[in-house]
């Protein structure tokens, strides 16, 4: 197995530089399996919706589907990241206060994790957040 930062996983995904692209490139054609950690994934999320990038929700989801389809490709927890991606595709805007904002991948990843989390040990969880968007997402509260 072997693990990626987020610069090598952005430039295998853009390709905005060429050499560089080349040589992440290799790196997922070993055959091998390649582990995107929870934070490389929440940084790529993160910078491609980011000013330089602005990738829509819709293409960030095709992204983050195209991650997920790739047999080489595993995740810190497979099922976690899973129903984040699904919290994050069905998410509606939050529309308070004339906001259009929905839930982000990464707010839906914490939540998500932190229920994994929470079942191994079999507790029960609550999420505090101010966040009013990611107040939708189950488990979740105001402070």
């Amino acid at each position: 197995m072997i693990a990626v930062d987020t610069n090598v996983l952005l430039r295998y995904l853009l390709h905005d530089d060429e050499a560089q692209a080349t040589r992440a490139e290799a790196v997922f054609e070993t055959g091998e399996t390649i582990l995107v950690t929870d934070v490389v994934l929440a940084e790529t999320v993160w910078t491609l919706a980011g000013r330089r990038y602005r990738l829509t929700e819709t293409k960030l989801m095709a992204t983050l589907e195209r991650l997920f389809s790739d047999p080489y490709i595993r995740f810190e927890d497979n099922r976690a990241v899973w129903r984040a991606l699904q919290a994050f595709r069905s998410a509606a805007p939050a529309g308070e206060a004339g906001s259009a904002r929905s839930v982000g991948f990464a707010d839906a990843l914490i939540v998500y994790k932190a229920m994994q989390a929470a079942a191994d040990e079999g507790k029960e969880l609550t999420v505090y957040t101010f966040d009013a968007a990611m107040q939708r997402l189950p488990h979740t509260a105001p402070p």
